[in-house]
């Protein structure tokens, strides 16, 4: 019988886990750059203390973030009406797993700069010195892949909706691709931001969801990185 209530416990933590991935939208956000942040740490020689300040910053984001969802949804279910405190309650929950986020991109930055310095300052010079076709070839490669996503997702059309959010990935290819051949860091803020507008206005147009567009930015910056790599 006890063994049951603990086989039962755990499967009830593990639905909890199962919601709060499926429904909050952050929580895939948290997910997929933990994922990719432990991806990479496979290549570093990161010291146990390293490796253990990354795993406790990673774990510290999704366990915020599971409790702000569980302080809203109880929110939900006592306050079925507006009310200050709730609002308040719910804004102080979030801004707790903002400032574990923001610590978690302090602590990337500490734990992957100096690291990854080295190899960006190479990969640069190569890529300074490619021909300014391979620009076309990026945009044009972003498009199709895009296109192929969005077929196998099966959502929207090839000019509108569906994963990933083709309008995204072309900015932030663009922006890549410029931020890779100059080194003007206010042009590189400048078309970046642009980019971020681009992606913004799908949003705020309803017409991609925030999920979509950071997709569809990755995508654009990572076909756009490897290209260059590529062909440089």
């Amino acid at each position: 019988m006890k063994l049951k209530k603990i086989s039962d416990s755990f499967n009830y933590a593990i639905e909890g886990i199962i919601y709060s991935i499926k429904t909050q939208r952050n929580m895939k956000i948290h997910l997929l750059a933990a994922i990719l942040v432990l991806f990479l740490s496979l290549f570093f020689d990161f010291s146990k203390l390293e490796i253990l300040i990354l795993f406790f910053t990673i774990t510290l984001v999704i366990v915020l973030e599971m409790i702000n969802t569980a302080i809203e949804a109880t929110i939900d279910v006592t306050a079925n009406y507006y009310h200050p405190l709730a609002k308040i309650a719910k804004n102080v929950s979030a801004g707790a797993v903002l400032i574990a986020a923001i610590n978690a991109v302090v602590v990337g930055y500490l734990l992957f700069f100096d690291r990854l310095k080295p190899l960006s300052n190479t990969v640069l010079f190569k890529i300074k010195q490619s021909d300014i076709t391979v620009v076309f070839i990026c945009l044009i490669l972003v498009v199709i892949a895009t296109v192929i996503i969005k077929a196998v997702y099966g959502e929207g059309t090839p000019l509108k909706g569906g994963m990933p959010s083709g309008h995204s990935a072309l900015a932030f290819a663009a922006a890549t691709a410029i931020s890779l051949f100059i080194q003007d860091l206010l042009i590189i803020t400048l078309v970046y931001f642009l980019a971020f507008l681009v992606a913004q206005s799908r949003v705020e147009g309803k017409i991609h969801s925030l999920y979509e567009t950071i997709v569809g930015a990755l995508l654009g910056i990572l076909i756009t990185i490897f290209i260059f790599k590529l062909l440089s």
